[in-house]
């Protein structure tokens, strides 16, 4: 699954940080020269870059930044800085900061990220805040949807590559039975096959279901759970039968309604530029008819737009 950002093997550190303290001295600021270093470096080599620019000049760099850049575009920029897990962990923060829970953000980050992963957020996320990420969550929500997340912040899939046939087909007669339990669904049940199965196990018992019932496993959560609960378990399966298909959905979505959700386009762009941006970008054409780019012209502008399309385009284009 390719990304559109990549190592750059001409890498020199102590000239790109010049190049970049040069670009916010003076007059103005060469917003550009800013754009082009961020996208021509993957993830491993910005920080270094970081770190170089601190032993050169004594100062921070993403400080540098948020004193000379504003809005959306210092945001994004600061963002292609950090460490992924690190940027995962403050995202799940603030989504639990002010005013009501953004579960959007937490079930996508969650749903998506390996168990050594997982893992990793919440060393970090303990590192930077003082508290158990899990804790945190179980304060934030409740009922069966808290279980699912601790259920997903425990990191325990199963990820071996192999298939269980038969375990497939008894999941699959299990999912149905606790879906369409006499007293109401089960959704401890549901929760275990979910949160458990490895993704290629999950997938095929998907495939054993929709045999067994004639209709998809989505349909039934649809049909028997609802609210945050519905959005994850139906963004567990989305991501297993398709992962760069969920994130294109999610980058529709942050461009629907009234203003662009700019805070989950950012998230998105920038910790998929170097997994499978690539094939979001694709998906995002098929299905919607548009490309990514046009979209993102559409509803963002300056340098804000200027970055956003040269990650997805891989370079200043």
């Amino acid at each position: 699954m390719p990304g559109t950002i990549s190592k750059n093997y001409d890498f020199d550190a102590s000239a790109v940080v010049e190049q970049l303290r040069n670009s916010m001295t003076g007059l103005g600021t060469d917003e550009d020269t800013i754009i082009n270093i961020l996208v021509t470096h993957d993830n491993e080599q910005r920080r270094e870059i970081d770190e170089s620019y601190k032993c050169a000049y004594g100062k921070d760099l993403i400080e540098d930044l948020k004193s000379e850049l504003k809005g959306d575009f210092e945001e994004i920029c600061v963002s292609m800085l950090e460490h992924p897990r690190k940027y995962d962990a403050k995202q799940i923060h603030n989504a639990m900061c002010g005013a009501g829970t953004d579960e959007t953000t937490i079930i996508e980050i969650m749903t998506t990220r390996s168990n050594a992963e997982i893992e990793e957020i919440k060393q970090i996320y303990k590192d930077e805040f003082e508290n158990e990420m899990e804790d945190d969550l179980k304060g934030e929500t409740s009922g069966y949807f808290e279980r699912l997340l601790v259920s997903l912040c425990s990191g325990a899939r199963e990820e071996s590559p192999s298939v269980d046939y038969e375990k497939a087909t008894e999941d699959a007669q299990k999912f149905y039975d606790a879906a369409e339990a006499v007293w109401g669904t089960e959704e401890a049940d549901l929760n275990a096959i979910l949160c458990l199965r490895s993704r290629p196990q999950l997938y095929q018992t998907m495939i054993h279901y929709e045999s067994l019932t004639g209709k998809t496993m989505e349909q039934s959560v649809q049909d028997d759970c609802s609210g945050t609960l519905q959005n994850g378990y139906l963004a567990i399966i989305e991501t297993t039968k398709n992962l760069p298909a969920f994130f294109a959905r999610r980058l529709n979505e942050s461009f629907s309604g009234i203003g662009t959700s700019d805070t989950h386009l950012i998230r998105i762009v920038v910790s998929r530029s170097e997994i499978d941006l690539d094939d979001i970008k694709q998906i995002y054409e098929e299905k919607y008819e548009t490309s990514l780019c046009d979209a993102i012209a559409s509803e963002c502008g300056g340098d804000y737009k200027k970055m956003l399309q040269a990650i997805v385009n891989g370079g200043v284009q």
